[in-house]
């Protein structure tokens, strides 16, 4: 009787520690999921902060295309002063655009952890974190990336339009002057005589 008295006892006395050990781990579990949710919000804000910095990194790359503009009708504006050349207009082909690169902080972080397994034994761990951040300088108020420097595109070819291209005399001086400044073989420079206004 007494044994029965006593079984019943530690059932209740190991349901109850069954019980206590769930809700021990249904608190530990909401815990983490509210530290795991915390930190990833953390990384999303800080993944927006960054593309806000490629943003005003790309604004720049707007710059740099108005430079290969620039290139196209300073060829214009030399070529059209060449004698017997006349009017002239030039197109230059760039395997890609032009890409800036800009300058970054960086931070490096190194964190070591050891815990004691139940055998004895130490487990360690290590955790590096890179950190990047785009340098910015501060002009009148206004905050720019530090560009590290700027990668020009590769020129694959050049067509021009001249009214004197059908001279032969003209059309090889044309190549050569354009040869020239962009360092493009003869055969990837194509001149064609300018169609004659009516």
């Amino acid at each position: 009787m007494f044994k029965d008295l006593f079984k019943k006892k530690d059932e209740q006395t190991d349901q109850k520690r069954k019980i206590e050990n769930i809700v021990v781990f249904i608190i530990i579990l909401i815990i983490t999921v509210l530290i795991i949710n915390n930190i990833l919000s953390k990384e999303d804000n800080n993944t927006n902060y960054d593309s806000n910095k490629v943003l005003a990194s790309t604004s720049s790359e707007k710059e740099v295309s108005t430079e290969t503009d620039d290139l196209e009708k300073e060829l214009e504006d030399i070529l059209e002063t060449i004698n017997g050349v006349g009017k002239v207009k030039v197109l230059i082909k760039y395997s890609e655009s032009s890409k800036i690169v800009a300058m970054y902080n960086e931070t490096n972080s190194e964190n070591k952890t050891e815990e004691n397994t139940g055998d004895g034994e130490t487990k360690s761990t290590t955790e590096k974190e890179t950190k990047k951040e785009i340098a910015y300088s501060d002009e009148n108020g206004d905050s720019k990336p530090i560009t590290e420097r700027v990668v020009m595109p590769v020129i694959e070819g050049a067509i021009i339009t001249a009214q004197g291209a059908s001279d032969a005399n003209i059309k090889s001086s044309i190549v050569s002057a354009v040869e020239a400044v962009t360092g493009l073989a003869v055969h990837k420079i194509q001149v064609f005589e300018m169609e004659k206004s009516k």
